[in-house]
């Protein structure tokens, strides 16, 4: 039975990680569950074994994406000196963009989705990300730590608008 349980949660797995890669590709609403069940290497009624709709895969797939950015920061935050704080974030988030494009890309795409529920997994990922920013800023003692939170989320988008139109010089600091 435990193996059971295991080939099942690699290919809850499985399933995520392709529509990461499907939806980034070419959009939510362009993407369907064969695509990504092609992608798995699964059928497609497989799929709703693990997610009932194709918009629970999606909010699934944008709560790995969140995971990855406030876990990386949280570790950063743990163990970053004052001094070296923002620049820490600032790595945290380019290797995060370089290793896990397609979350971020996912990330970019929700942002322009109207359903509700959409719009509060991402409403919930942002804040979460700018709470734990601002409050690291403040415990450390930034000057302005809400303005420098800003300034340092509004360059994390400009970030996801280079790597998505393959524009380096937009990242150059």
């Amino acid at each position: 039975m435990a193996k059971d349980a295991a080939v099942s949660v690699n290919r809850r797995s499985d399933i995520i990680s392709a529509a990461i890669e499907v939806f980034a590709e070419i959009g939510y609403f362009r993407a369907t569950t064969a695509q990504v069940a092609e992608r798995a290497n699964i059928s497609q009624p497989y799929i709703f074994r693990f997610f009932r709709t194709k918009e629970a895969l999606l909010l699934t797939a944008l709560e790995v994406s969140w995971t990855r950015v406030i876990d990386s920061f949280r570790s950063v935050v743990e163990t970053a000196t004052p001094d070296q704080l923002e620049n820490e974030l600032t790595e945290a988030y380019e290797e995060i963009i370089q290793s896990h494009k397609n979350e971020i890309l996912l990330q970019m795409q929700a942002q322009t989705v109207q359903e509700e529920v959409i719009r509060q997994a991402m409403q919930k990922g942002f804040t979460e990300v700018r709470d734990m920013v601002l409050e690291a800023f403040t415990a450390a003692g930034v000057a302005n730590p809400k303005q420098k939170t800003l300034i340092f989320l509004a360059i994390g988008m400009l970030c996801n608008v280079s790597k998505a139109l393959d524009l380096p010089a937009l990242m150059d600091r």
